[in-house]
């Protein structure tokens, strides 16, 4: 395997220099069989017209998911009505009308790929009345007409925080996994998000989700290296564990370029063991957790994990923690007896 080190991204301190990644970020560009798969991934991705966020965000793991055949879909869009300071996707006040198309093209490109899971991200849509929610929700059912083997998972927005439009879009959803990223701790909102994004609107969506859908597993993540302390990623975990929230996970963030927010801190490998540890502690029922971890990096099979503790794949690049599931009792035999 070829190595390469990822871009690097500057450090606030101090603001005239930039600093060099540390030496464990490294990741392999794929070759032989794998490079075939990824080539045929991007070829099934451009030729069904569909935008990835593994491409749109920059993701520094793209060869190693596309190369397993694993790819993270974006809906509704190429841009984004929000401006967050972390993010590599576009920002457009106005943007185009959604693709009427867009359900069967989707639902194309999981068929031909041979998913076991498909993961489907979106940009928010606050220029629309329902925020998206019922074209995620036809995109859905799409993919689950053509392809029912797989199991479907929603990086879905906050949906402004309408939970009308969450109710809806969840209403007979085939989804295994609703998940809504957090992003940072609640201190760092103002610094780190869109000013019409919040800890508190994000722990609302995923909390109500879990009470409408309680069959569904609910996911979040956070980012490490915005300026928050230790101590709060332990009290945001706290949060998230209270809204109902299943899995977890936590990853490096990476400026994307010079324009974006600054990494302030690169914490040692060993401590994303650590928050992996303090998540199991708190009662989540999975967490996948390192420098390189993405929200969608390697999602179906933190989700078969969870379901199957004794699932021997391997997530490299990652501390991944699953609880332990007690043997369901023996049903008692039925007697004639009163």
């Amino acid at each position: 395997m070829v190595e390469r080190t990822l871009p690097m991204a500057s450090n606030p301190q101090p603001a005239t220099r930039s600093r060099r990644l540390p030496d464990w970020f490294r990741t392999s560009l794929p070759n032989g069989q794998q490079q075939a798969v990824f080539q045929a991934t991007k070829e099934a991705v451009k030729d069904n017209r569909l935008h990835t966020v593994c491409e749109e965000a920059r993701c520094p793991n793209i060869h190693d998911c596309w190369a397993s055949g694993d790819a993270t879909f974006m809906i509704a869009g190429q841009e984004c009505t929000r401006g967050c300071r972390f993010c590599a996707v576009g920002t457009i006040k106005a943007p185009p009308p959604l693709d009427q198309d867009e359900p069967e093209h989707l639902a194309q490109a999981v068929a031909s790929m041979n998913l076991r899971h498909a993961v489907i991200t979106v940009v928010n849509r606050d220029d629309l009345p329902d925020s998206g929610a019922d074209h995620y929700k036809q995109c859905l059912a799409a993919v689950h007409a053509r392809s029912p083997e797989v199991t479907l998972e929603l990086l879905c927005s906050d949906l402004a925080g309408d939970l009308d439009a969450l109710a809806h879009l969840l209403k007979d959803s085939p989804l295994a996994v609703f998940a809504h990223n957090v992003e940072c701790v609640p201190r760092l909102d103002r610094t780190v998000r869109d000013a019409r994004a919040s800890f508190a609107q994000s722990i609302a969506i995923l909390a109500e989700a879990k009470r409408l859908r309680p069959d569904i597993v609910t996911k979040s993540s956070l980012m490490v290296g915005v300026g928050e302390t230790d101590e709060e990623i332990d009290e945001a975990l706290e949060l998230l564990k209270q809204a109902g929230v299943d899995l977890v996970t936590l990853g490096q963030y990476l400026a994307p370029s010079s324009k974006h927010l600054k990494v302030d801190r690169f914490p040692e490998p060993h401590m994303y063991d650590v928050w992996a540890q303090r998540a199991m502690d708190l009662g989540f029922s999975g967490v996948a957790s390192g420098p390189l971890v993405r929200s969608s990096f390697k999602a179906g099979l933190l989700f078969r994990k969870t379901h199957d503790p004794t699932n021997a794949e391997t997530m490299p690049g990652a501390y991944v923690r699953v609880a332990e599931r007690q043997p369901k009792p023996p049903t008692p035999l039925k007697t004639d007896e009163p």
